[in-house]
């Protein structure tokens, strides 16, 4: 079975209860977003993202949309 991970922005408390409330279940866990900083401090060039191969990026739809929504490979 494929498992989802509903990540919600620090900065939007009311709607991680509401999702929270609606989505939870055995396949989707629904988590705050827990990261502080940028964790890459050098801009190095790199050739291939092996984690997100559709080009997505979690901040910005963070940013944009107040969530992100992950499927996790098992």
């Amino acid at each position: 079975m494929t498992r989802l991970l509903l990540i919600v922005a620090r900065a939007e408390p009311a709607r991680y209860a509401y999702v929270k409330h609606v989505f939870a279940s055995d396949a989707v866990e629904v988590i705050v977003d827990r990261r502080v900083a940028n964790r890459r401090q050098v801009q190095a060039k790199v050739s291939v993202n092996r984690r997100r191969a559709d080009g997505r990026n979690i901040t910005t739809e963070l940013h944009t949309f107040g969530w992100a929504l992950v499927r996790l490979s098992r």
